[in-house]
């Protein structure tokens, strides 16, 4: 039989004690690291996701624009420092016997709650049916029914928003007097933006959050300009 003091010693438990705390906070130093990277992760996802609802909103700014459509007696583009309004080409043309009828839609932008928003109505190809549209664009940019309500898009969240004209060689607020220009059609009104300028400038100041923040500015120049390009 082996003496006493050779047989093999087993830990104390101090020296258990040591050992579970090393390894408790081994485990509390990967999880931080691990919840690092999560929230790293999720706040990338998060920026990522921002930009790309922000790209389809200015894209659909864009296409909005580059589609506007100059109809006889009728303006093309309003602004009242609350709600844009515009007629652009439609790309759904209603069905016909004849084939499809060149139609326009009546589209709105604005800012309401902290949300910009857009609004749209369905093709139309008469005057009267315009007409209704533009007045409904109008009202819903102030006093949304229900039913408008149900015809717009959120956009994403803004603080503000800034719209500027080029005309003329320079850049000015189309509700002062440098950025009114009365339309020459009988009919249109003298809307200081009756007729589309030759450059829109969009002011955006996104507010901060988890994604993007600050001021975003995007141009847009006419397609067919109208004077010097900005």
């Amino acid at each position: 039989m082996a003496p006493l003091s050779s047989r093999a010693r087993g830990f104390t438990l101090i020296e258990v004690l040591v050992a579970i705390a090393i390894m408790a906070l081994m485990s509390l130093m990967a999880w931080r690291g691990i919840d690092g990277m999560l929230r790293t992760q999720s706040s990338m996802q998060t920026r990522a996701d921002d930009i790309r609802t922000l790209q389809a909103g200015l894209a659909q700014w864009q296409t909005d624009l580059d589609q506007l459509a100059e109809l006889p007696g009728t303006p093309s583009w309003d602004w009242d420092g609350q709600v844009l309004r515009l007629t652009r080409r439609s790309a759904d043309a209603p069905p016909s016997p004849n084939g499809p009828v060149p139609s326009v839609q009546v589209v709105a932008w604005t800012l309401r709650a902290g949300q910009w928003l857009r609004w749209q109505s369905n093709p139309i190809s008469q005057r009267g049916e315009w007409t209704s549209a533009w007045r409904r664009a109008q009202t819903w940019g102030q006093t949304p029914s229900a039913e408008e309500r149900g015809l717009e898009v959120a956009v994403r969240e803004l603080s503000q928003w800034q719209i500027f004209f080029h005309r003329g060689g320079a850049w000015s607020n189309p509700l002062s007097s440098e950025g009114a220009k009365p339309a020459t059609d009988g009919g249109a009104g003298n809307s200081p933006s009756a007729s589309a300028p030759d450059g829109i400038r969009l002011v955006l100041d996104l507010p901060a959050g988890p994604g993007l923040s600050g001021k975003l500015t995007l141009d847009w120049v006419n397609p067919v300009l109208t004077g010097e390009a900005p």
